[in-house]
Protein backbone atom coordinates (compact mmCIF):
# COMPACT_ATOMS: atom_id res chain seq x y z
CA UNK A 1 0.00 0.00 0.00
CA UNK A 2 1.31 3.56 -0.79
CA UNK A 3 -0.14 6.92 -1.01
CA UNK A 4 1.51 9.89 -2.61
CA UNK A 5 0.80 13.18 -2.32
CA UNK A 6 1.66 15.89 -5.10
CA UNK A 7 0.48 19.73 -5.34
CA UNK A 8 2.10 21.26 -2.76
CA UNK A 9 4.36 24.50 -3.34
CA UNK A 10 5.23 28.16 -2.58
CA UNK A 11 1.64 29.86 -3.51
CA UNK A 12 0.52 33.44 -2.80
CA UNK A 13 -1.86 34.82 0.26
CA UNK A 14 -5.62 34.34 -1.30
CA UNK A 15 -5.13 31.92 -4.15
CA UNK A 16 -6.25 28.65 -4.25
CA UNK A 17 -4.20 24.90 -4.48
CA UNK A 18 -5.47 21.68 -4.98
CA UNK A 19 -3.21 19.15 -2.99
CA UNK A 20 -3.49 15.28 -4.76
CA UNK A 21 -2.88 12.07 -2.68
CA UNK A 22 -2.99 9.06 -4.96
CA UNK A 23 -3.24 5.47 -3.19
CA UNK A 24 -1.88 1.93 -5.04
CA UNK A 25 -2.56 -1.02 -3.06
CA UNK A 26 -6.00 -0.21 -2.08
CA UNK A 27 -9.17 1.57 -3.48
CA UNK A 28 -10.61 4.88 -2.08
CA UNK A 29 -13.77 3.55 -3.15
CA UNK A 30 -14.96 2.19 0.03
CA UNK A 31 -11.93 3.47 1.98
CA UNK A 32 -11.80 5.81 4.94
CA UNK A 33 -8.77 8.36 4.14
CA UNK A 34 -8.22 11.83 5.58
CA UNK A 35 -5.92 15.12 5.41
CA UNK A 36 -3.53 15.93 8.00
CA UNK A 37 -1.35 18.82 8.59
CA UNK A 38 1.54 19.67 10.52
CA UNK A 39 2.73 23.29 10.46
CA UNK A 40 6.39 24.17 11.64
CA UNK A 41 6.51 23.49 15.46
CA UNK A 42 3.42 21.83 15.67
CA UNK A 43 1.38 18.92 16.40
CA UNK A 44 -0.23 17.06 13.17
CA UNK A 45 -3.63 18.17 12.95
CA UNK A 46 -6.77 16.95 11.02
CA UNK A 47 -8.19 18.50 8.60
CA UNK A 48 -10.42 17.10 6.40
CA UNK A 49 -11.02 13.22 5.29
CA UNK A 50 -14.07 10.89 4.05
CA UNK A 51 -15.57 7.89 5.81
CA UNK A 52 -15.71 4.64 4.14
CA UNK A 53 -19.79 5.33 3.34
CA UNK A 54 -18.15 8.70 1.79
CA UNK A 55 -19.34 10.85 4.32
CA UNK A 56 -17.24 13.55 3.99
CA UNK A 57 -15.64 15.01 7.51
CA UNK A 58 -14.05 18.72 7.85
CA UNK A 59 -12.99 19.95 10.85
CA UNK A 60 -14.32 22.52 12.74
CA UNK A 61 -11.83 25.13 12.32
CA UNK A 62 -11.40 24.13 8.61
CA UNK A 63 -15.04 24.19 7.27
CA UNK A 64 -15.54 27.00 4.83
CA UNK A 65 -11.95 26.95 4.01
CA UNK A 66 -11.56 23.51 2.46
CA UNK A 67 -13.04 20.60 -0.26
CA UNK A 68 -12.17 17.28 0.34
CA UNK A 69 -13.36 15.21 -3.03
CA UNK A 70 -12.40 12.04 -5.21
CA UNK A 71 -11.74 10.87 -8.49
CA UNK A 72 -11.89 7.05 -7.99
CA UNK A 73 -11.41 5.88 -11.35
CA UNK A 74 -7.94 7.87 -10.41
CA UNK A 75 -7.97 6.09 -6.99
CA UNK A 76 -6.94 9.93 -6.44
CA UNK A 77 -8.03 12.30 -3.31
CA UNK A 78 -8.14 15.72 -3.50
CA UNK A 79 -8.22 18.64 -0.79
CA UNK A 80 -8.87 22.05 -2.04
CA UNK A 81 -7.27 25.00 -0.06
CA UNK A 82 -9.23 28.55 -0.82
CA UNK A 83 -8.03 31.60 0.19
CA UNK A 84 -5.04 30.30 1.61
CA UNK A 85 -3.21 31.99 3.82
CA UNK A 86 0.51 32.22 5.90
CA UNK A 87 -1.18 29.99 8.53
CA UNK A 88 -1.67 27.07 5.92
CA UNK A 89 2.01 26.88 5.65
CA UNK A 90 2.70 23.07 6.74
CA UNK A 91 3.24 19.89 5.42
CA UNK A 92 0.36 18.11 4.28
CA UNK A 93 -0.30 14.57 4.24
CA UNK A 94 -2.74 11.73 3.63
CA UNK A 95 -3.59 8.73 5.00
CA UNK A 96 -5.64 5.76 4.78
CA UNK A 97 -7.10 2.84 6.05
CA UNK A 98 -8.71 -0.31 4.65
CA UNK A 99 -10.09 -1.93 7.62
CA UNK A 100 -11.79 1.35 9.49
CA UNK A 101 -15.17 1.27 9.17
CA UNK A 102 -16.97 5.01 9.01
CA UNK A 103 -14.52 7.70 9.71
CA UNK A 104 -11.91 9.00 12.83
CA UNK A 105 -10.67 11.58 13.95
CA UNK A 106 -7.66 9.94 15.87
CA UNK A 107 -4.80 10.37 13.90
CA UNK A 108 -2.85 6.74 15.40
CA UNK A 109 -6.06 4.88 13.78
CA UNK A 110 -4.80 5.32 10.87
CA UNK A 111 -2.66 2.81 9.31
CA UNK A 112 -0.97 4.24 5.89
CA UNK A 113 0.52 7.42 6.01
CA UNK A 114 1.99 9.06 2.60
CA UNK A 115 5.35 11.15 2.46
CA UNK A 116 3.80 14.63 2.48
CA UNK A 117 3.79 17.42 0.47
CA UNK A 118 5.20 20.87 1.53
CA UNK A 119 2.65 24.21 1.33
CA UNK A 120 4.51 27.83 2.02
CA UNK A 121 1.70 30.38 1.72
CA UNK A 122 4.14 33.94 1.55
CA UNK A 123 2.19 37.17 2.24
Amino acid sequence: VQLVESGGGLVQTGESLTLSCTASGFAFDGTSMIWVRQAPGKQRGAVAGIGSDGTCHVATSMKGGVTISTDNAKNTAYLQIHNVKPEDTAAYYCAGDKEMFGFSWYLGAWTYWGQGTQVTVSS
